[in-house]
């Protein structure tokens, strides 16, 4: 199957929902059921509109993964679990360092798998948050591309 990346038109947010819960649902596991309901919300009628977002779509036109970016930071990077281990979330994190300039990213601790996935991008630890952005209980491992000194 062809994948692109493309831009994503508002219209289109309640199906990024969908993917970004569909995704949150497989990969994190530490987060509880209020928790994603007390973030669907935020990330239909905040976060969206607050990055630049592009999205990776079926050639039929199906939305199966986005990425947002603000100020060199990529915000979000999901991709729906039917199409994980077969290099699509490489491939939207290799746009988004060469056509967005990314230089850093921000890790859930508790997701182990993205850690290592960002590791193995060329990505490393240079702090730790004990809170996420809204003080909740979930820490945050701020990563850089070790390409890029701070």
């Amino acid at each position: 199957m062809n994948y692109c990346i493309d831009l994503i038109a508002k219209e289109e947010y309640p199906a990024v929902l969908d993917v970004w819960e569909t995704s949150v649902r497989a990969t994190h596991h530490f987060l509880k059921e209020e928790d994603i309901a007390f973030f669907k919300p935020l990330i239909l009628n905040e976060y969206l509109g607050a990055v630049e977002l592009r999205c990776m779509r079926t050639q039929p036109g199906k939305i199966i993964g986005f990425l947002g970016v603000a100020s060199n930071n990529l915000e979000m990077l999901f991709l729906h679990p039917d199409y994980h281990g077969q290099g699509l979330g490489k491939l939207m994190l290799d746009y988004a360092k060469e056509q967005m300039e990314i230089k850093y990213v921000d890790v859930n601790e508790q997701n182990a798998w993205a850690v290592g996935f960002y590791q193995h991008e060329g990505f490393e630890v240079y702090k730790r948050s004990a809170l996420d952005s809204l003080g909740k209980p979930y820490p945050i491992l701020h990563m850089q591309l070790s390409t890029f000194g701070i």
